[in-house]
């Protein structure tokens, strides 16, 4: 469990019902305060925390999240992580993906990095206006920060912190992450992918050079900036509420939302199954000739392959087949010679590196 500094005070959570719950088969829990700080890292409870506070606390009130996690990519709900992730790098360092349920671009994470949720009723819901309240944070830290058009806090010309936005029914939520001291080298590995011929309908990352605010503050960290936004938070929502702390070790883990949450996030249903429709084209020279595949996809399945300088059934053993998870044997049908090398090359292309 990571250690907490917290200048707010904070009850035993023993001493605080975190939600309430309602009696009889149909029980509803519902959580009971404004400001939530987890200390967990693991990036799926926090995701799913996430989903559950939003779906199920009272509509009219505003509610704050905080926390962090282990080192991992993030992407948006309607993105594609073979065009976004560079799924080698992040299997050589042992880092997951995680796709998350709001919509915009592929963030990193790690413990340099905050994340913040705000979410208000949708009636009052404005960008500007909860984009102000991690501005007024930042400025409060001494540090000379705006936002641009989209919302985004920069630093120095630089982004510093990315948005994502989610409206479902009577209730709207803008989440974003904070980089204090993320090790951006790593971040830079992880997101840098060439695949200019993968043409997908999702969303597409907007990509911006990036800052730490370590790199404008040397007295900034995790817990000042927590602070500094719960402070901002309060200010402008009229909130009294102390931060309440959660992990996923408590009975929150537990709650059948939030389990099943946390289920969801790394099946190959959620992860790959949610890719929306995409095409690519790839090319490579062989002794023999050049040969052109071009794989049209949706959901993470293969709808067609088509295969040029290659006379060969290969493309057609594809339909129907998981993109990036073809096993040998689900072919049904033996390759060797040429077929066997560009069935090899395909496979690379193609790989998830699960």
């Amino acid at each position: 469990m990571i250690s907490f500094s917290f200048r707010h005070v904070v009850r035993i959570l023993s001493a605080r019902r975190l939600y309430t719950t309602a009696s009889g088969a149909s029980s509803v829990t519902t959580p009971t305060h404004s400001i939530y700080l987890s200390t967990s890292t693991n990036p799926y409870f926090n995701l799913s925390f996430e989903d559950w506070l939003f779906r199920h606390a009272p509509q009219k009130e505003p509610l704050l999240l905080l926390y962090r996690d282990a080192p991992c990519v993030v992407i948006g709900r309607n993105q594609n992580p073979w065009k976004e992730v560079n799924l080698r790098a992040a299997r050589a360092q042992g880092i997951p993906w995680v796709r998350r349920r709001s919509g915009g671009g592929t963030v990193y994470h790690d413990l340099g990095n905050t994340n913040f949720s705000i979410h208000v009723p949708r009636t009052t819901f404005d960008r500007g206006a909860t984009a102000q309240v991690i501005l007024r944070a930042v400025r409060a830290l001494g540090i000379d920060a705006d936002v641009n058009e989209r919302n985004d806090i920069c630093v120095g010309g630089e982004k510093a912190s990315g948005s994502a936005y989610k409206i479902v029914s009577g209730r709207a939520y803008h989440h974003g992450t904070m980089l204090i001291t993320t090790r951006l080298e790593t971040l830079g590995d992880l997101l840098r992918v060439d695949k200019n011929t993968m043409i997908t309908k999702g969303v597409a990352s907007v990509r911006s050079p990036v800052c730490n605010l370590v790199q404008f503050s040397e007295t900034v960290s995790h817990d000042t900036f927590v602070n500094a936004v719960v402070d901002s938070f309060k200010a402008e929502y009229g909130v009294h509420d102390e931060p309440c702390i959660v992990n996923d070790t408590d009975d929150l883990a537990r709650i059948g939302y939030i389990e099943r949450g946390m289920a969801e996030l790394p099946s190959w249903d959620w992860a790959f199954g949610q890719t929306p429709e995409f095409e690519y084209t790839i090319k490579k020279s062989f002794a023999w000739g050049d040969v052109t595949a071009h794989i049209h996809a949706r959901h993470g399945v293969i709808l067609s392959c088509t295969l040029q300088g290659l006379d060969s059934e290969l493309g057609k053993a594809l339909d129907g087949k998981r993109y990036g998870f073809v096993k040998d044997e689900e072919l049904g049908m033996d390759v060797s010679g040429r077929e066997e090398v560009v069935w090899a090359w395909l496979k690379e292309e193609m790989s998830s590196y699960d």
